[in-house]
C-alpha cells in the first residue's frame, strides 16, 4: 500500500499549527527559543518593488557583535583573575560553544522582530520560506554542529592556557578582522561556484537552494557534505593563508573574527528590506570599489538562480565583481536607497 511520505524536497512548512504531540525535541527546541520566524499571529508589511528601501546603520552592526564577542572573553579573563587558573580546553569549549549559541539564538530573535517592521525583500511576491516540516530535526542539529565544529578547529589550531584574553595581540586584531572575510570569502566563492557548475558537487548543495525566499535560520539547511566544507575546510584553508602571513591569530582573535563571519551568515540569509551591508572594518572600502555585499546579493542568489547562478559570495562581493558574477540589484540598487529612513540592530 502507497504511503503519503512527505518529499525530502518539499518545503511546505505546516508544523507550528499541527498537534504538539506530534512534535519531536527539535520541534520544541526551535519553539521554546524563539528563533523560528513564523508568527501566524503576525503580518510583516509588504512593498512594492519601487518603494524606498531604508538604509541600515552599519556602526550598529559593529556594536552588536563587538557586545556579544566580548561577553565569554570578559567571563573567561575574570575567572583567571578570581581563581589564578586558566581554563583547559574542555572548560574552553563549553564556553565559547554556549556563548557563540547564544549569539545566534539573540541575532535571530532581533531578526525576525526587525522583520515584522520592515518587511521582506520580494514581499509583493512572496512570504518567506519557514523551516520545512521535512527539515525541522536536520536545521535544528545543523545549527549546533556549525559552531560546535568550527569551535573544535580553533581549539586545536590556536588555543594556548598560557594566553588570555587580554593578550590579545591589539595592534594586528584590525588587519585580522578586515581580512579574515576577504580570505575566507576567496575559498568560499570558489568552493560555492563549483558546487553550482559541477554535477558531483552540485548534488550535496542542491537541497540549500530549494529555498527561495530563505529566512536566518535556513542557512543551516544543507547536506552534511556541505557542512563539512563550510565548517571545516574553508575555516582551515583561511587560517593557514593568515598564518602564512605571518599574522598571530590567537584563539581570541579567531573568535573575534568569526563573529563576524556568523552575524553575515545567519542575517545574510534573512531577507529584511533593508539596505544592509555586511560588516567590516575595510566595508567602506570595498564600498568605494563597488564590492561591499549586502542582503539582497544573496537573496538573489536564491531566488534567481540554481544550477546556473551569481552573487556566489557571503562576506563580500569582491570575487563576483572580479570574476564577472554580479546580478543587478532590484530594491537595494543605489537609487532606491532612502539614505535618511534609517534603522539600526537591537542589542536585544
Amino acid at each position: 500500500m502507497a504511503t503519503n511520505r512527505p518529499s525530502k524536497d518539499s518545503m511546505k512548512s505546516t508544523w507550528h499549527t499541527a498537534s504538539r504531540d506530534t512534535w519531536t525535541r527539535y520541534h520544541w527546541i526551535l519553539h521554546l527559543l524563539g528563533v523560528d520566524p513564523h508568527d501566524s499571529q503576525k503580518q510583516a508589511p509588504v512593498h512594492s518593488k519601487s518603494e524606498k528601501i531604508p538604509y541600515f546603520m552599519q556602526w550598529s552592526a559593529h556594536r552588536f557583535i563587538l557586545f556579544y564577542a566580548a561577553l565569554p572573553l570578559v567571563l573567561h579573563q575574570a575567572y583567571a583573575f578570581v581563581t589564578g587558573r586558566t581554563l583547559n580546553p574542555i572548560a574552553t569549549f563549553s564556553l565559547y560553544f554556549l556563548s557563540i549559541n547564544f549569539n545566534v539564538i539573540v541575532e535571530a530573535r532581533v531578526i525576525a522582530r526587525l522583520g515584522y517592521i520592515y518587511g521582506f525583500l520580494d514581499g509583493d511576491k512572496a512570504p518567506r520560506d519557514g523551516i520545512p516540516d521535512v527539515g525541522v530535526t536536520q536545521v535544528a542539529q545543523s545549527l549546533v554542529k556549525t559552531t560546535g565544529s568550527r569551535l573544535v578547529l580553533a581549539i586545536y589550531l590556536s588555543y594556548n592556557r598560557n594566553q588570555l584574553p587580554l593578550d590579545i595581540s591589539w595592534r594586528w586584531l584590525l588587519l585580522e578582522t578586515s581580512l579574515y572575510g576577504i580570505i575566507l570569502d576567496f575559498w568560499f566563492y570558489w568552493y560555492h561556484r563549483t558546487a553550482h557548475d559541477v554535477g558531483f558537487f552540485w548534488k550535496y548543495h542542491r537541497r540549500h537552494h530549494l529555498t527561495k525566499h530563505p529566512n536566518s535560520l535556513l542557512a543551516a539547511y544543507s547536506d552534511h557534505e556541505q557542512e563539512v566544507v563550510e565548517m571545516v575546510m574553508i575555516p582551515l584553508l583561511t587560517y593557514s593563508c593568515l598564518k602564512l602571513m605571518g599574522l598571530p591569530m590567537s584563539f581570541y582573535e579567531w573568535w573575534i573574527c568569526q563573529q563576524y563571519v556568523v552575524f553575515s551568515e545567519v542575517i545574510g540569509h534573512s531577507g529584511l528590506r533593508l539596505h544592509l551591508t555586511v560588516p567590516s572594518p575595510v566595508s567602506w572600502l570595498l564600498e568605494m570599489g563597488g564590492a561591499v555585499l549586502v542582503v539582497e546579493d544573496h537573496d538573489l542568489h536564491h531566488r534567481k538562480g540554481w544550477r546556473k547562478s551569481h552573487n556566489y559570495g557571503k562576506q563580500t562581493r569582491l570575487w563576483d565583481a572580479i570574476f564577472g558574477t554580479c546580478h543587478e540589484r532590484i530594491e537595494s540598487c543605489s537609487e532606491n536607497v532612502n539614505y535618511n529612513d534609517t534603522a539600526s540592530m537591537p542589542l536585544w
